[in-house]
């Protein structure tokens, strides 16, 4: 009897595939899949929509860097600082706009981060902008050899301690119009540079204005006065950087007073050029030693002295110094008279210091070289209690600042020659730290200046004089090469001072609360508002500001008729 072969068995097994039972089985699968996926749709709608768990975070819509981001300069550029929500930026907006500025803002959340909220990023401008006017120094000045002035950077060479009267170190032979190469030569020194503009609160724009216009005052037609201006301002409106807020968040520095850069005609015998009224420049802000009361794109800061310390003890000892001397004199005054002004009260304050037994008197005038030397100027603020500084050829004076780098209460006769223009760098209350006896108490009341003075008690002189030797850090530019430790310069309060102007002008514009009412010719009384105020009125100073304007709320040629004298007296101050 034959076996049936094993593949024979093989062979029924497949047979019986071809019957009922496999089709009932894939039903049971189709089944058992779709009650799994009925489960995943019910866990998903029913349960993750009511109560998620880890929803996952918006993408930052401003994360991206620049392609250069990654090249900082180990010396003055810091790292990336870690970015924070978007939500903790704005409490007004359940769903904000998109920013292009929102990044810089929210360094400021990063508590870790010592720069957060205080990067700079500086423009770099080609060489034509500022680096070559230096190297063309001879013709920054009609009257001056700029060469010496622009040595130890910018602060020109040293002063000898003739007769004890300075420190042995950190004293120098400054110019008073050379700011610009001595701001840009701090801003190396700034702790908190970028490369990343995305992060920046404000962009430095290294340009030397004051230098650039020095050039060309006397002698050029309008042309050339405006060309580097222009040229400026087309380079950086190609730039990304100004897209951002229009310029809006960029500055620059000018070492002389405003009325240099405001020509409001096109004619060549009018004075200086347009710079601050080009329409771009009016988005910037720019730091002159003297602003202007009825525009709103400048801002004052002081003067350069001769002090330049290198460290905090340079300052500590030289206002313990100032505490310690003997002031013989009540009040002083060095200046000469400006007999070609009939509004000028220099005439008077000559008179009464000459018949005074307790003035001191410097007359600066061609013959007189002892005024225009730095030790004997501060010698002779060094002994006096008062210090006057009338109006110069505009509202203010360097001397100003030299007085009260020496400890002398400043006395002033107009609003405009300190109150307000330096903000940023002297306290509000202007009765803390000096004495105003308005103009026309000298001009038509023929008040006695050294009566007034003595009728201040004792120890209020005594508390006015501290607050002015306390103000020092905050009115004298360190030594560029170095940085001071724990004391802020007039560097350092102008650069925050941007800072803090161009965030509130980012957290308002999200907030949706720019002023649209400001008046641009009471720029002066905005300046003087406590925080939180908005709306100015009628003001006490009001009849020292209401001369008659023309142009774009300017002062018309009287403020430059101011700025073409002072330019000629320069002839007598250096030499």
């Amino acid at each position: 009897m034959r076996r049936r072969p094993p593949a024979s068995s093989h062979h029924e097994e497949m047979e019986k595939t071809n019957g009922k039972h496999p089709p009932s089985r894939l039903c049971f699968l189709a089944t058992l899949s779709a009650m799994f996926w009925v489960l995943i749709f019910y866990f998903h709608f029913a349960v993750l929509s009511n109560n998620p768990i880890n929803p996952p975070e918006q993408p930052d819509r401003f994360h991206s860097v620049s392609s250069n981001a990654q090249d900082f300069s180990k010396d003055h550029l810091q790292s990336e600082p870690l970015v924070m929500p978007y939500s903790k930026l704005s409490d007004t907006h359940s769903s904000p706009k998109n920013y292009p500025f929102t990044r810089a803002l929210r360094t400021l959340e990063n508590k870790s981060d010592p720069c957060g909220g205080r990067y700079i990023y500086v423009h770099d401008l080609p060489s034509r902008f500022n680096y070559d006017m230096l190297k063309d120094c001879r013709k920054l000045s009609l009257w001056t050899n700029m060469c010496k002035f622009m040595t130890n950077a910018g602060m020109g060479p040293p002063l000898e301690n003739v007769g004890g009267v300075f420190s042995n170190t950190g004293w120098y032979a400054t110019n008073q119009f050379a700011v610009d190469v001595i701001f840009s030569n701090r801003m190396k020194q700034y702790e908190c540079l970028t490369k990343d503009s995305s992060i920046a609160a404000a962009i430095f724009v290294p340009f030397y204005a004051g230098f650039d216009i020095a050039r060309y005052l006397w002698g050029y037609n309008i042309s050339v006065r405006d060309a580097a201006s222009l040229d400026l301002v087309d380079w950086l409106m190609k730039r990304p950087e100004w897209s951002v807020m229009d310029g809006r968040d960029h500055f620059l520095v000018a070492g002389r007073i405003t009325w240099d850069f405001r020509r409001l005609t096109d004619s060549d015998s009018d004075w200086g050029n347009k710079l601050l009224f080009l329409p771009a420049a009016k988005n910037m802000s720019m730091l002159v030693v003297e602003s202007s009361p009825w525009n709103a794109n400048d801002f004052g800061i002081p003067y350069p002295t001769y002090f330049h310390p290198a460290k905090d003890a340079d300052v500590f000892v030289w206002q313990d110094r100032m505490r310690k001397l003997e002031r013989k004199f009540l009040f002083s005054f060095a200046g000469a008279p400006r007999p070609d002004n009939p509004k000028s009260i220099r005439g008077q304050i000559i008179d009464q210091c000459k018949k005074s037994k307790v003035c001191k008197l410097l007359e600066c005038d061609f013959g007189e070289s002892k005024c225009h030397s730095p030790s004997s100027i501060m010698k002779m603020f060094q002994s006096s209690l008062f210090c006057l500084q009338p109006q110069g050829d505009s509202y203010t004076r360097r001397s100003a600042f030299d007085s009260m780098l020496a400890g002398c209460i400043p006395v002033f006769f107009h609003p405009g020659s300190a109150y307000t223009q330096y903000t940023w760098h002297l306290p509000r209350n202007f009765s803390t730290y000096s004495v105003f006896i308005p103009e026309d108490d000298i001009r038509k009341r023929n008040v006695s200046i050294e009566e007034r003075l003595r009728q201040i008690p004792l120890d209020v002189v005594k508390d006015m004089r501290e607050e002015v030797i306390n103000l020092i850090p905050r009115l004298v530019y360190a030594d560029p090469r170095s940085k001071l430790e724990t004391l802020k310069d007039a560097f350092d309060v102008a650069v925050q001072a941007i800072i803090d102007k161009v965030t509130k002008l980012r957290r308002d514009i999200i907030a949706d609360r720019e002023d649209k009412d400001f008046i641009e010719e009471n720029s002066w009384k905005y300046a003087l508002l406590e925080e939180g105020q908005r709306t100015v009125g009628p003001h006490e100073w009001d009849p020292f500001f209401s001369k008659p304007k023309d142009g774009e709320g300017d002062s018309g040629s009287s403020s430059a008729e101011a700025a073409k004298k002072s330019w000629k007296n320069e002839q007598r101050s250096q030499s």
